[in-house]
């Protein structure tokens, strides 16, 4: 049975709910890592939880970046694992370099907290097998620093959009990005806010939950 691990850093605040939708929900083998626990060559998938890492001091995610267990995190996604880094996660993975860009503070600069709409626009990563070419799905976000940025748009490989709303800023309305292999993943929105239909407002769909089944079936099946 694949293993997933769930690293957790100082000031990580999402790692019990990724943990509970891939052990409750999803059903997978799901370990909770101390950061400074953590070892490459061990586990089939890693998540990235959201939170403020380190207190968001320097940047958000710049101190994270530079642990040993990135390091660690690194030689598994050369190796092909999948990755996943969720808000701060997809700070840290940008930090660490394993993701283009970088992550601005929001414009307007203010924090943000509520659910959006956002479209799917690959489908070809571990993460998003499961989904339709376009399809359109809410997941909630909270963040103060999720306005992406590049210098060319031709040099990523957008997953995720903003639908509609551009709620942060972010160039060309991107929420979430992969690497050119397609097995390390970023975005703003939370996926594991949005896996069950009791935590869902009105006019929203639990649109996180194929995300985290992709995950396995990729796990399972390949991508």
């Amino acid at each position: 049975m694949p293993r997933i691990a769930v690293i957790r850093f100082p000031g990580t605040n999402g790692d019990l709910d990724v943990v509970h939708v891939l052990r409750n929900v999803v059903k997978v083998d799901t370990e909770l890592i101390w950061y400074d626990d953590y070892k490459h060559g061990i586990y089939d998938a890693v998540v990235i939880p959201g939170g403020f890492s380190y207190g968001d001091w320097l940047r958000a995610g710049a101190i994270a970046a530079r642990s040993r267990a990135m390091g660690e995190v690194v030689m598994d996604a050369e190796d092909g694992v999948p990755v996943l880094g969720i808000c701060n996660g997809f700070q840290i993975l940008v930090e660490t370099g394993l993701l283009p860009g970088a992550l601005l503070p929001n414009d307007p600069p203010r924090f943000i907290a509520r659910w959006i709409w956002v479209r799917i626009n690959d489908v070809k990563t571990p993460f998003t097998k499961l989904y339709e070419p376009g399809e359109v799905i809410s997941m909630p976000i909270a963040h103060g620093e999720g306005r992406y940025f590049i210098d060319s748009i031709d040099e990523t490989r957008a997953v995720f959009t903003y639908f509609g709303e551009n709620p942060n800023g972010s160039v060309a309305s991107i929420a979430g990005i992969a690497n050119y292999d397609g097995n390390v993943l970023g975005l703003m929105p939370h996926p594991e806010r949005s896996a069950e239909s009791v935590l869902v407002p009105r006019r929203f769909i639990a649109g996180g939950l194929k995300l985290w089944l992709s995950l396995k079936e990729s796990l399972r099946g390949g991508w």
